[in-house]
């Protein structure tokens, strides 16, 4: 059996589609020439462009863009599983949001997703016992993004966070696969405990805009949580809940609410 070409095992569709819309970009608009060559014309993998962008971001006179860029890259070569959920993050964007028409959107303007991919390297750093650096990271993306996960929160991949303003995401969180959240969405506890005190996300969840789930309860894969809702009480799988404090109101309404991200429902209390 003849040996594969090795260029052509190197061939990545993704990296190729977004350079290619980065090009369109430049062409339509020229005065967007600087930032999108910055961005992502000048790196040879999306691992590259993702490293400029954390490092672009982030910097300050604290910390400058040169070991910023180094810390990222030292964390996309050490776990290949960053990579997957940067890519897992990104298509779950283009497929969910109706606003995202082109890859390279999220990439040079979604500050979930930039907000997202900084927490990972955040997360990564904490694994490593390097948690002062990644309270940094932390706090930095809280200032540029408006968007506040602890370091040693888990989450997983194919994550969607629309708009994403106001995000707070607590220690001992624990987010699922494939999990969209809107605007104003907390994760958080409910005083002073200690310990293991914050929610735990299921795969496949929906939670609306300006939803709060506080306590360390369990919220059922691919249920829905409404918007504006304060969730107090576990939630079982694939239900929909509503309400202050949120109760049961029907089923989630299809396999994959957080794919759909229908949020219309009927009050079964009211029918």
């Amino acid at each position: 059996m003849a040996e594969l070409n090795p260029k052509l095992t190197e061939v990545d569709p993704v990296w190729q589609r977004i350079t290619n819309e980065a090009r369109e970009a430049v062409t339509e608009e020229p005065l967007m020439g600087g930032l999108v060559h910055a961005c992502v014309l000048h790196h040879a993998s999306l691992e590259r462009a993702l490293s400029y962008r954390f490092a672009a971001k982030l910097s300050s006179n604290e910390m400058s863009m040169v070991i910023l860029r180094e810390i990222a890259d030292e964390a996309f070569a050490a776990s290949p599983e960053l990579t997957e959920a940067a890519r897992s993050d990104l298509m779950a964007i283009f497929d969910r949001d109706p606003a995202c028409h082109r890859l390279l959107q999220p990439i040079l303007y979604f500050k979930g997703y930039q907000a997202v991919q900084a927490y990972r390297i955040g997360h990564w750093l904490w694994q490593q016992g390097r948690t002062d650096l990644s309270y940094f990271i932390q706090m930095r993306t809280s200032e540029i993004f408006g968007i506040d996960i602890h370091p040693a929160a888990r989450i997983g991949k194919g994550i969607m966070i629309d708009h994403a303003h106001s995000i707070v995401i607590g220690e001992t969180a624990v987010v699922g696969d494939n999990v969209s959240m809107l605007h104003s969405v907390t994760l958080g506890g409910t005083g002073k405990e200690e310990e293991d005190r914050h929610p735990k996300i299921g795969d496949g969840v929906l939670i609306g805009a300006g939803a709060k789930v506080l306590g360390n309860i369990k919220v059922g894969h691919c249920s829905r949580i409404a918007a504006g809702s304060v969730v107090l009480q576990e939630v079982p799988p694939c239900t929909t809940v509503a309400g202050v404090p949120a109760k049961v109101v029907g089923e989630a309404g299809c396999d994959q609410p957080a794919v759909s991200m229908d949020q219309d429902f009927v009050d079964c209390s009211k029918a």
